[in-house]
């Protein structure tokens, strides 16, 4: 079985971290966005990944060549020379994607960060007999989305609804989809949208069905969002891996640590935080709602919440950090500044306090 990953776009929502590195290897959780992905995708049996790329395809590929022998799939890139949209990419690698076998394939977005209930898509995908499956999931406020119309009872889709300004659903597109082989006879290799050209025209011939996910789902692609999808992701592993959390008296709710990482005396961390392999948390520090990203060092006594300290950054002694602060690579933060939101470029030092920047360039 194969599967393709959309890695397109230039990460611009989740900059400055994406200056440093392809979206899709920004750490989440301690490993990088896409392995979460790469791994589900393993775990129930696909054999080969291609990833559909328009940006440092040669970065990507180097980066995931030691995880392809340690997971024993194959990684192979299909390379857009322009942007093709979410259905052009599948055109582009119908050759890698064929294999004679007639056996569906998975699409993946690869923002999206859930529970990747795989398994169960495949058997619903087998049980309708239609040409596509996506899975949908519920929000609070539709208005803001494309809505999925659907029939509660057997998934099929009726009609898609873009930002209705009526109560029409609540269900939206979680990005994860399996299709058919036949669906790529529908796509030209051309800028297409899959969302907007493709599966109308599938569900116009009553051949498109949706299955509600169970469990979390986040689009983890701009910050804001990327903080509430480590929130949901730490939960979901409380429930299904909890020894894989760290626990002690300075541990507060959902925590993981690398075992790398180091820990000092007196410090205060969760709920809801990451820290990655080789961090230095200094004693004192207070720590909530945060990703704290491989070899980063926070001094003593410093407070971060609600923000994402890049790779290799140091937040200095009684420093405060939050409301959405984002620090990329080897940003260095001096003692007792204050942050309140915004994002520092990479390789730069904040010696005097900072409120509300936009960019500290």
């Amino acid at each position: 079985m194969k599967a393709l990953i959309l890695v397109g776009g230039f990460g611009t929502r989740l900059r400055p971290l994406t200056l440093s590195f392809p979206k899709p290897l920004v750490d989440f959780a301690n490993k990088p966005m896409i392995l979460h992905q790469i791994e589900a995708l393993k775990a129930i049996g696909v054999t080969e990944v291609v990833l559909a790329i328009n940006y440092q395809p040669e970065v990507m590929l180097s980066f995931l060549k030691d995880f392809e022998t340690k997971l024993g799939i194959k990684i192979t890139c299909s390379q857009e020379t322009e942007p093709l949209g979410t259905a052009g990419p599948l055109a582009l690698a119908r050759d890698k994607l064929i294999d004679g076998s007639d056996e569906p394939f998975f699409v993946l977005n690869s923002d999206v960060i859930s529970e990747y209930p795989l398994n169960e898509m495949i058997k619903f995908h087998k049980s309708h007999g239609g040409e596509a499956s996506l899975m949908v999931t519920k929000v609070d406020e539709p208005s803001k989305y494309g809505v999925i119309v659907m029939d509660d009872s057997t998934g099929k889709v009726e009609r898609f609804v873009e930002k209705p300004k009526v109560f029409v659903g609540n269900k939206i597109n979680a990005g994860i989809y399996l299709l058919n082989p036949s669906v790529l006879d529908r796509i030209e290799l051309k800028p297409t949208s899959i969302e907007k050209e493709v599966f109308p025209k599938i569900a116009a011939e009553q051949k498109l069905f949706a299955m509600v996910l169970p469990g979390f789902w986040m689009d983890i692609g701009q910050p804001r969002d990327y903080i509430t999808g480590l929130s949901l992701y730490l939960n979901s592993l409380r429930k299904k891996s909890s020894s894989k959390l760290s626990a002690g008296p300075h541990i507060v709710g959902n925590v993981l640590v690398d075992e790398s990482a180091s820990i000092g005396e007196g410090c205060l961390i969760g709920p809801d935080v990451a820290i990655g392999p080789g961090c230095v948390i200094e004693p004192g520090v207070r720590l909530s709602r945060c990703t704290v990203m491989r070899g980063a060092r926070i001094k003593r006594h410093a407070c971060i919440s609600s923000s994402i300290i890049g790779w290799h950054s140091t937040v200095g002694k009684w420093a405060r950090v939050e409301n959405m602060t984002i620090l990329g690579e080897d940003v260095h933060v001096g003692d007792e500044v204050y942050s309140n939101g915004g994002v520092v470029l990479p390789h730069k030092s904040i010696k005097s306090s900072i409120l509300n920047p936009e960019i500290v360039m």
